[in-house]
């Protein structure tokens, strides 16, 4: 979800409003993809790089995930589940501080009998990590290292192949994102940023794939 801090700054604004659009307009596009009949929906909401953001804009963000992960009246009367992705909070490299980690689990219980659309959010997440982590614990399962076994080991086997990958806000490379989940994904690219991405961008990465594969 790029591009809330150059949005945020065309408007003279602080970068910190951006990042708060930012996490209104993807309450808004959670509904239009519901509207879509999307059956996942994954965001890149922080990542392990992100740390490195300066102190004030970081606990901006994190206050924004607490109330994402707190929307849970909205996602019940879409009948959404929330997910979450990242570093596991018992990891000795995990950093999500106590409060959001409480807000997350409290979110995947509460939406966890919805059987629409799955929302995850990718927090404190890295691909490269992700991986390191599952080619850990597949070189000690009885297989060893294989695909198969690779795959039973992401922080959310489950999570289906992704269909199309979205980069908003000009970016035109792939990010520390999915990257296994990503294998053979089209790719949209769009000059917008993430506070105007609506409808009509949504529908033209939707294009790029066959209707059931999302």
């Amino acid at each position: 979800m790029d591009g809330n801090g150059r949005w945020a700054a065309a408007r003279d604004l602080p970068r910190t409003d951006g990042h708060t659009e930012g996490e209104e307009n993807l309450a808004r596009l959670v509904r239009i993809a519901v509207q879509r009949d999307i059956s996942h929906l994954t965001v890149f909401g922080f990542s392990t790089e992100n740390w490195r953001r300066p102190r004030p804009e970081v606990r901006h963000i994190l206050g924004l995930h607490e109330k994402l992960f707190g929307r849970v009246a909205e996602l019940n009367e879409l009948d959404v589940r929330i997910q979450w992705i990242g570093r596991p909070f018992d990891s000795r490299e995990a950093r999500t501080p106590k409060y959001v980690q409480r807000a997350i689990r409290k979110a995947i219980a509460d939406t966890a009998h919805n059987t629409g659309m799955t929302l995850t959010v990718a927090f404190d997440y890295g691909g490269r990590a992700e991986l390191v982590q599952a080619v850990e614990e597949a070189r000690r399962s009885p297989t060893g290292i294989t695909p198969d076994s690779i795959s039973e080991h992401l922080y959310l086997p489950d999570l289906p192949p992704v269909a199309v990958l979205v980069r908003t806000s000009g970016e035109r490379r792939v990010s520390n994102f999915l990257l296994w989940q990503s294998a053979g994904a089209a790719l949209h690219f769009t000059e917008t940023p993430w506070p105007d991405f609506g409808a009509a961008e949504l529908d033209a990465a939707l294009a790029l794939v066959p209707a059931r594969s999302v």
